[in-house]
């Protein structure tokens, strides 16, 4: 008997881009489906809480988005075997808090389906702007945001060793980096070295999760 695998997201969220990733780093089939944003019920009946991705497996339930990589990852031979490094973590770290403070608001303006309803995507808005403050003070930063991520891409480009895996073998640091720089896509005026742009390309590609450069903003 096959196992069927089913996982539900939000088009935005970088959580669900790395469970998405590992599907199709391995080329396994599954069923993608996405919560409207205040469908609080659903995920709070199959895992206690609303929080997404959520993989459904036979009628089993499992949340947490490296809980998902590692799961699906170890169903036949693993393809995230390559080294990690500390340049990768601290670089990812550095580019969330100005990434974050641009991509919340666009997010929030954007055609994505978990905000195919006016109360899905008020319910967004009221949540995070709960966190980060007001959307409209955000968007005033954008000049001075944006001149700070484009200093962070030119020194990623320095780190990416190969447009197949940043570290030259596929590890979950290119699960990490490629949904922060899946986010950076619906930001506009973003600056991205060549090697920067061949590995996001590339990656794009690998994982079947489109960048949303599309809808930028």
């Amino acid at each position: 008997m096959i196992m069927t695998h089913k996982l539900y997201v939000y088009d935005h969220c970088p959580f669900c881009v790395k469970a998405r990733m590992i599907f199709g780093l391995k080329n396994i089939p599954f069923e993608l489906a996405i919560f409207l944003n205040d469908d609080e019920e659903t995920p709070i009946r199959m895992v206690g809480k609303k929080l997404v991705p959520i993989l459904e497996e036979d009628g089993r339930f499992m949340g947490e988005s490296m809980d998902i990589v590692s799961h699906i990852d170890a169903l036949g031979t693993p393809v995230l075997t390559g080294a990690t490094r500390n340049e990768i973590t601290e670089w990812i770290k550095a580019a969330n808090g100005p990434c974050y403070k641009l991509f919340l608001p666009r997010a929030a303006s954007a055609p994505l389906p978990e905000f195919a309803t006016t109360s899905s995507r008020a319910y967004f808005i009221r949540k995070k702007e709960d966190g980060v403050g007001m959307f409209a003070t955000l968007f005033a930063q954008t000049p001075e945001l944006t001149a700070e991520l484009n200093t962070h891409l030119a020194g990623l480009a320095k780190l990416i060793q190969s447009p197949d895996a940043v570290n030259g073998a596929l590890s979950t640091d290119d699960i990490h980096l490629y949904a922060l720089l899946h986010s950076l896509s619906l930001i506009k005026g973003l600056e991205y070295p060549q090697t920067v742009e061949a590995y996001r390309q590339k990656m794009s590609i690998l994982s079947g999760v489109p960048l949303l450069d599309d809808i930028a903003a």
